[in-house]
């Protein structure tokens, strides 16, 4: 009995849970020379003692997300829940095996991923518009920004009630006096909402579909505001006196400030971007601080850690309250609250309701004495949310906020080191030495920089290397001045006390604009990069997780899938045509390796084109076009190795370019005689949608929105040795003419908020 006792006092009794579980968790496996010196029992008995196996049920669950998007069609709903079914039985027959009973836990949380997104987009389901459509239209305005609406529609006079979207967004002329709530009528010209630019890019189409908007337009002519014949629902109603409530406040806040800082200032506050100069939102993209005013995790912390702050300082003058009553427990349920009305009042955005979720899991577990910043609690945070909305998953504002948060919570333990030299580590009389809130903030913003890097070069092919200067200087302004400003002007505003608050916000935020004005004068403040691939992206991300995940040596890992990563972020490709998805225009790589822009694509869709080649060049660049060769038929771009890629805007073109060019890029249907290796004319981009092509030796690569990745031959016999064509040989179409003397065609970009 004096034996056993002695061997308990010897090990604690979280210790000896970690001698014992590598038993359970390695039986029947003989980790051989992987495991020297027990090092890998060791670190996953660390891992199971930290229980950082929960984690991994998000990621499995995000993985059945990706495979759920990945599939063909419509997948049944029936498959991916049974298959969970048996695996929640399996796990429960195989509980007593630790390896057995992870694996099976793995693979329910993979199929209930995959269950998730098949019932998202079932729930979803809207009528989405399939062709083009100019027509009256009654509704109400669901949401109105700026020259934006968002319409319930009502009734559209133009095909079946069952083909009428249920919502559709217009834009208006400037100077309508339109809110929400309002009933309006007019004619619009309605169009299905577009696919992306190029495969890979932003794809508003999809983004559509889950808000469950069916079309996109503009209103032509006036736009009348008429009384319903039937009252709008609670929710409409609702939604309507939070957005009226939002405008009155962003007037006030803007007409108290004024100038850009006014509209900045009003922005964080309410949500509304709309009284922002474009100059003003060009100064904080430079700076990398543009975030601020898109409300989101940052804004919801702040303020509902102002709220925590304040409620917690009140309840502490009171000596008496605060030793009886759990202060701390009422200062979160009063941050919980508070975030949640600032959610709403800000208009519910995808981004901040999500971060609205992760702060209420935060704060939840201070209500059950659970540590607030942990993975597991994030981890907690990313199964509500991506359960919700299964497609936030492949979002940016998704990835780069759960990716800052993950990686600044791993550095959490780090910065606070215990060695053998005392109770201080190294880090930590750095942190004394140098001023630990500067230090720490520094630190924090390169963390997350570098852990949304790789998200930004993915999804905006553009970095900002003066960021972490940007942010440095500004965000002390806007946690400890502009935040709480914020919180306390909206406490105010009902006693009409809030301008001089208003006005101390103002002068912050100034000084804030006058900071990124600075940083984004830096040469180079803004960097455009070539578009990751795909798979570079899933090596980073991975790297990412086990970096953040693991609390034992089992981190260092992540150096293999980063290396890997980044030796293919330097390697992207780079695609020598992009198609649009109707034959509008097309960038063709000329032979010298710049692209060259053809026909007459919208801003957005060639700045798209642009920047997923790294090219940083502004659309109204003349040089973008000195490289084709155009006349009112068409146009010719010599590309490498003597290729001629034709552009045929004239269907008496085709004669000539079907017998001389490689490539034919055209939105008219061409001759079934047409001889051309490749043709890309009105059927063929039909059926593919926005198109990629990326030549071999002897075969082409073509990237489409909706095939996706097929390898064809490529035939030589329509290409040209030379790589300029002598004068007398050149086609009849190849003279350069001015951009206007190609048709003004009406092309939706689909541009983003």
């Amino acid at each position: 009995m004096e034996d056993t006792q002695a061997k308990s006092r010897r090990i604690p009794h979280a210790s000896a849970r970690a001698v014992a579980l590598p038993r359970a968790w390695s039986a029947g496996i003989d980790w051989g020379p992987f495991d020297g010196r027990g090092r890998l029992s060791r670190a996953i008995a660390r891992e199971i003692e930290q229980r950082r196996l929960f984690p991994w049920i998000a990621v499995c669950f995000g993985i059945g997300i990706l495979l759920f998007f990945q599939a063909d069609g419509t997948p049944a709903l029936w498959a991916p829940i049974g298959a969970f079914a048996i695996s929640c039985i399996g796990a429960f027959v195989l509980r007593g095996r630790v390896w057995a009973l992870s694996a099976t836990i793995a693979l329910a949380a993979i199929f209930a991923g995959f269950a998730a997104g098949a019932i998202r987009t079932g729930s979803v389901a809207a009528p989405v518009l399939n062709r083009v459509v100019i027509a009256p239209l009654t509704g109400f305005i669901d949401r109105e920004e700026g020259q934006r609406l968002l319409l319930r529609l009502v009734e559209l006079k133009d095909g079946a009630q069952t083909e009428r979207p249920r919502l559709v967004r217009v834009s208006v002329r400037k100077g309508a006096q339109l809110s929400a709530g309002q009933f309006v009528a007019g004619t619009a010209r309605l169009l299905p909402p577009p696919e992306a630019a190029w495969p890979g890019g932003y794809d508003f189409a999809r983004d559509a579909y889950y808000k469950g908007i069916g079309a996109v337009g503009s209103m032509v002519g006036q736009v009348r505001v008429l009384e319903p014949a039937v009252k709008p629902d609670w929710t409409l109603q609702l939604a309507a006196q939070v957005d009226a409530a939002r405008n009155v406040l962003t007037q006030r806040i803007a007409s108290a400030i004024g100038g850009p800082a006014g509209g900045v200032g009003a922005a964080l506050v309410t949500g509304k971007r709309g009284l922002i100069p474009e100059p003003t939102n060009d100064v904080l993209r430079g700076a990398g601080i543009y975030h601020i005013v898109s409300i989101s995790g940052l804004h919801m912390v702040l303020a509902a850690g102002t709220f925590f702050w304040l409620v917690r300082a009140l309840l502490a003058l009171a000596p008496a309250f605060a030793l009886l009553w759990p202060v701390k427990k009422i200062a979160a349920v009063s941050a919980m609250v508070g975030a949640t009305v600032y959610c709403i009042f800000s208009g519910s955005d995808v981004a901040t309701e999500r971060s609205l979720v992760m702060t209420l899991v935060m704060f939840g577990a201070m209500l059950v004495d659970r540590p607030a910043l942990s993975i597991r609690n994030l981890s907690i945070a990313a199964l509500i949310v991506l359960a919700r909305e299964p497609e936030a998953l492949l979002g940016p504002s998704f990835q780069m906020s759960f990716g800052a948060v993950a990686a600044m919570m791993a550095l959490v333990p780090l910065m606070h080191l215990k060695g053998e030299s005392g109770p201080s580590a190294v880090l930590e009389r750095s942190l004394k030495w140098s001023g630990q809130a500067l230090f720490g903030l520094l630190i924090t913003t390169l963390v997350a920089s570098l852990a949304t890097a790789p998200f930004s070069a993915y999804h905006f092919q553009s970095l900002n290397p003066y960021g972490l200067v940007g942010n440095a200087l500004a965000l002390p302004l806007v946690s400890l001045v502009v935040m709480p400003s914020a919180v306390l002007g909206v406490l105010a505003y009902p006693f009409g006390l809030d301008r001089p608050v208003w006005q101390l916000m103002g002068a912050a935020v100034s000084q804030v604009l006058e900071v990124s004005a600075w940083v984004g004068n830096f040469s180079g403040s803004t960097l455009v990069v070539p578009a990751l691939s795909i798979g570079a992206l899933a090596l980073l991300s991975l790297a990412l997780l086990v970096l953040t995940i693991p609390a034992s040596a089992l981190r260092w890992l992540a150096v293999l899938p980063a290396g890997a990563g980044l030796v293919m972020a330097a390697t992207p490709p780079r695609y020598d045509i992009f198609a649009d998805r109707d034959g509008a225009g097309a960038a063709i790589r000329s032979a010298g390796g710049q692209l060259a822009l053809v026909g007459r694509p919208s801003d957005f869709v060639a700045e798209q084109w642009l920047r997923a080649d790294g090219d940083d060049r502004s659309v109204d660049d003349a040089g973008l076009r000195q490289d084709s060769r155009c006349d009112s038929a068409g146009c010719v771009v010599i590309a490498g190795e003597g290729r001629r890629i034709a552009f045929v805007q004239d269907f008496a073109a085709f004669e000539e370019d079907c017998r001389r060019a490689a490539v034919i890029v055209s939105r008219i249907q061409a001759p079934p005689n047409c001889s051309v290796s490749l043709l890309l004319d009105r059927d063929a981009l039909k059926e593919r949608g926005a198109v990629t092509l990326r030549f071999g030796t002897q075969t082409v690569e073509i990237l489409s929105v909706r095939k996706g990745r097929e390898v064809l031959p490529l035939v030589t016999a329509n290409t040209a040795p030379p790589a300029v064509l002598p004068a007398q040989d050149r086609p009849r179409h190849a003279r350069p003419v001015p951009e206007q003397d190609f048709p003004d065609e009406d092309v939706s970009t689909g541009e983003p908020d």
